[in-house]
């Protein structure tokens, strides 16, 4: 039981002095772990102290630098501030003295206006005693001088105007023929077409292409035999069905025309056969240009007409001016010229000769060197015409001087019949371009909508729209158009411009 307890003393004992010891190591370590956690604490705030250091210094520099921005701006400024105060400065010293040099003028002026008011003053005076002493010498007043001074002015201006209506009336009686001659063509004439084309090929068609073969003949002798009894040429070439005339002669032409017409419907072609048929076709063609010229004067009333002069009028039949068959034109101009001469009281039927007569020239049997106009006059002439009938025959295009009234009635009728719409043509590719031109050139300006080229482009209507133009730009755009045509484009006579402007208010109901 002692041994027993004792060794449970022994073993109290034992723990004791073991706890003691694990205890003084607990406290040992402790104090390393504090040491170390005081170390690193110090650490760290010295590292944190640092960067706080490091970051006051980098505020601290920017803030520096900032202040001196600031601070330089303000010297700029202060400076440009003393700059434009010196400037100022220095306006306000010219001011002051440009202020102080008017001032000097103004009384200078004032000094001078003064001079000036004096010596008027003593002008007034002096006039005044001047038309005293006049009127004193002259025995009336300065009105009564006035008047009669205004009275003989009206009367040497009413001498002076007199004189210079009495001389425009003589100078417009002189030319009051050639005046009026102008006026009645410019108002009434549509000048004619400036191309045309002038006939001379006539085609005659065949029933199949072997009769060109019997045309030509052997060895060419028949087409040779052809031409030189009619004079024309004869064209047989690859053309199906067809044989061409080729002559400016176009009575020689409608002669072959009728001798091959004859010939290839007889079927009998051969020299001696040709020669008779042309010379047989020739005979009817000439009794044909008597019978049509015998018809023309009976239609139209005119009588005592030499039979050479018949003959002429009817072979204008197979004459064309410009497109325009001569005989045609000449009827036209003799009927226009009736109704002239009879308004202008005149002798109708005279006239009517004059204007059939015209352009006998046109259709001469041999080559003359003189216009038509005046070798017309001469074949007048010839035949035992009235001298007012050659004359109007010679003058009506200026080629002698006009000693008739009846001269500027042909030459106003034959204008107007040459002249009318569709009376003469031109080519056509070259009329559709001018048109197509015309109306290209107006829509090239702002504000044109539509453009139309009407009568022949005699007219040009322009549509503007009411919302881009107003009246005043209309005005004025029918005149740009006008001389831009004149600048850049050539045609015959005149174009008038129209410039349309409508404003449409247009609502449906529904």
């Amino acid at each position: 039981m002692i041994v027993l307890i004792t060794s449970i003393a022994c073993l109290l004992v034992g723990a004791g002095i073991g706890f003691s010891i694990f205890r003084y190591v607990l406290k040992q370590q402790f104090k390393a772990k504090m040491q170390e956690a005081e170390t690193e604490s110090e650490n760290i705030k010295k590292t944190k102290l640092l960067e706080v250091k490091e970051k006051f210094l980098n505020k601290k520099a920017e803030l520096e630098k900032e202040v001196a921005q600031r601070n330089q701006r303000l010297q700029q400024t202060e400076n440009r501030l003393k700059q434009r105060e010196l400037a100022i400065n220095q306006r306000g010293d010219d001011l002051n003295r440009k202020r102080a040099e008017a001032d000097a003028i103004r009384e200078n002026l004032e000094a001078q206006l003064t001079v000036i008011d004096r010596k008027k003053e003593e002008l007034e005076k002096l006039q005044q005693e001047e038309i005293v002493r006049l009127e004193a010498i002259a025995g009336i007043s300065a009105d009564e001088a006035r008047e009669r001074l205004v009275e003989s002015l009206k009367e040497e201006a009413k001498t002076a105007a007199q004189s210079y209506i009495n001389d425009i009336m003589d100078e417009a009686k002189l030319a009051a023929n050639k005046e009026a001659k102008r006026i009645v063509v410019q108002s009434i004439q549509r000048v004619a077409t400036e191309t045309a084309i002038e006939n001379s090929v006539t085609v005659f068609h065949i029933e199949s292409d072997e009769m060109k073969g019997r045309i030509i003949g052997r060895e060419g002798r028949n087409i040779r035999a052809l031409e030189a009894a009619t004079g024309v040429e004869i064209v047989v070439d690859d053309t199906p069905e067809a044989i061409v005339l080729s002559a400016f002669d176009p009575v020689r032409r409608e002669i072959a025309r009728l001798a091959l017409h004859q010939l290839v419907t007889d079927g009998r072609i051969h020299p001696a056969r040709i020669e008779e048929v042309v010379a047989k076709v020739r005979k009817q063609v000439e009794e044909e240009i008597v019978e049509t010229g015998k018809r023309t004067t009976i239609d139209l009333g005119i009588h005592g007409l030499h039979p050479e002069l018949i003959r002429i009028i009817g072979k204008m039949k197979y004459r064309s001016s410009y497109g325009q068959n001569l005989l045609q034109h000449a009827r036209e101009t003799a009927n226009l010229c009736a109704i002239m001469a009879s308004e202008l009281g005149l002798n109708p039927k005279k006239a009517k000769r004059a204007g059939l007569l015209h352009d006998i020239g046109k259709v001469p049997d041999d080559e003359p060197e003189l216009p038509h106009a005046l070798y017309g006059m001469k074949i007048a002439e010839k035949y035992k015409e009235k001298p007012d009938i050659c004359n109007a025959i010679g003058a009506h295009h200026d080629e002698v001087e006009m000693t008739s009234l009846l001269a500027p009635i042909v030459q106003v009728c034959d204008a107007i019949s040459g002249a009318r719409p569709g009376a003469r043509r031109e080519i056509v590719e070259a009329y559709i371009k001018r048109l197509n031109d015309l109306e290209q050139l107006a829509m090239s300006y702002p504000g044109v909508t539509k453009t139309y080229a009407i009568q022949a482009g005699r007219e040009l209507r322009v549509i503007v729209g009411a919302d881009k133009i107003d009246d005043q730009q209309t005005e004025s755009l029918s005149g740009e158009i006008a001389k831009k045509i004149q600048d850049e484009m050539t045609y015959p006579g005149q174009v008038k411009i129209t410039v349309i402007r409508e404003t449409r208010s247009v609502s449906f109901a529904k």
